[in-house]
């Protein structure tokens, strides 16, 4: 579906934007492939790396709407990766987090409307869930502000859905590359926030297949979610380095023991499917839709009530070996 389209990435020279512009290469025929960011060294060094002639590079913020609409122009598919991520430096600089997270969201939307693109996915993260952070409320507003863009289109033939997931593999600012930047500059002891401290855990190429497959799969208004193994953090520790003892240091700012990617108090708008769950929209649209099966013919069903995913009580766990397979 992406062969001759013309595509653009909000926050594409970060870890997702470029993982999804090398498989999209590798698979597809784009038209255009748009990288919009604000990081001019950033897009220097990805244009080096992604010459291809479909490419191009757009210097830009979505806090600034009229830049997106430029950018915007004839585009078909929008990807909404841009986001101020670091939890606690969220919590200490928050407003600056809500004009990117939340009217960087409403600026995407108005421009993609204003545009006419077809489909937009936004990025969500399992912080958005129940959050105790502010990046995971300014998530949740983004989530919310993508569902009920649908009711904002008219006639228009444009959808927009929100993808959530977990701890990306040795994505910037993780706890994976923290923990082997202590190792090798000989570090005595990794420090640990909690014993009982649990993650899901993805690699950011089963994320970014998860994304292309949902612009197949979406039908507007809804959350996809995907089914994703568990790590508690002890463990993660004793597979980098086995030998080295633990420092407890407490919970950072914002921070939870485990992390929740399907509330319980959504358990009766939730559908499970084979490798996934659909979190169906709060709110009602003006063209009712049954989110019980999807545009590919999937079909899913009713969780039970007070059913909730959460990376504690997850029935995958990787061992010691799955984590280093997965790293490596």
């Amino acid at each position: 579906m992406f062969n001759n389209k013309s595509i653009l990435i909000t926050g594409g020279t970060g870890s997702f934007g470029k993982k999804y512009t090398e498989i999209i290469l590798k698979k597809y025929k784009p038209s255009r492939i748009i990288i919009f960011s604000r990081d001019e060294l950033k897009q220097y060094e990805m244009a080096q790396e992604y010459t291809d002639k479909c490419m191009r590079y757009f210097i830009g913020d979505v806090r600034d709407f009229q830049r997106l609409r430029k950018a915007m122009k004839d585009v078909d598919y929008v990807i909404h990766a841009a986001a101020l991520k670091h939890v606690p430096i969220a919590e200490y600089n928050p407003m600056e987090c809500i004009k990117t997270n939340i009217n960087g969201a409403q600026n995407v939307i108005d421009a993609a409307i204003e545009n006419k693109v077809k489909k937009v996915i936004a990025l969500s993260t399992d912080k958005a869930a129940n959050p105790v952070n502010l990046y995971g409320a300014t998530k949740l507003a983004s989530d919310k502000l993508f569902v009920a863009a649908n009711n904002l289109v008219g006639s228009q033939d444009i959808k927009f859905s929100v993808v959530r997931y977990g701890n990306v593999v040795c994505s910037r600012g993780s706890v994976i590359p923290y923990f082997q930047k202590l190792i090798k500059s000989g570090a005595k002891e990794l420090p640990i926030t909690d014993e009982k401290m649990t993650r899901f855990l993805i690699t950011l190429e089963q994320g970014v297949s998860f994304v292309l497959k949902n612009f197949e799969r979406m039908r507007g208004g809804e959350i996809f979610v995907p089914k994703i193994p568990s790590i508690k953090i002890t463990e993660l520790a004793k597979a980098l380095a086995p030998e080295l003892p633990h420092n407890i240091i407490g919970i950072r700012p914002g921070e939870k023991l485990h992390e929740i990617m399907c509330p319980a108090d959504d358990s009766h708008l939730t559908y499970e499917f084979e490798d996934h769950f659909v979190i169906s929209p709060t709110i009602k649209f003006i063209n009712q839709i049954d989110y019980s099966s999807n545009e590919l013919g999937e079909k899913g069903v009713n969780v039970k009530q007070g059913f909730e995913y959460n990376s504690g009580n997850n029935d995958k766990w990787l061992s010691n070996q799955e984590i280093l397979d997965l790293i490596d």
